[in-house]
């Protein structure tokens, strides 16, 4: 399970299942111009890095390193925070009580760009 969820899951689950669900959501809406937007993106993606990175360091950038650490950032910031159901309270005390800061240190503040001051950012 350690294994799994430190360095199986993270990569695997942004690339390939959160984007996989975002183009079936707009295919199944038929947003277009979306689809369109969306495309462009993976095109400059790919023409920027392939000349530098070739595919094989393009597919370990995307899937290993940069989703890696969108979901170690993210997840830390929003993980820990006991999340209530709706209780009518307006939307700026509903973000900050998902969200918190961690620990701020060197190594956190290089790591995160200091996203780890969630509630600030």
């Amino acid at each position: 399970a350690i294994y799994f969820s430190t360095l199986v899951g993270p990569p695997a689950l942004v690339p390939l299942y959160f984007q996989w669900y975002i183009f079936y959501f707009v295919v199944q809406r038929k947003q277009w111009v979306d689809l369109a937007w969306m495309l462009t993106f993976y095109i400059r993606f790919f023409l920027t890095y392939l000349p530098l990175l070739g595919v094989k360091g393009i597919l370990g950038l995307h899937l290993f390193i940069e989703s890696n650490w969108f979901v170690w950032i993210t997840q830390m910031n929003h993980i820990p925070m006991h999340i209530d159901y709706d209780k009518n309270v307006d939307w700026f005390s509903t973000q900050l009580q998902a969200t918190c800061n961690v620990h701020q240190s060197l190594f956190n503040d290089w790591f995160s760009g200091h996203l780890n001051f969630q509630i600030e950012h």
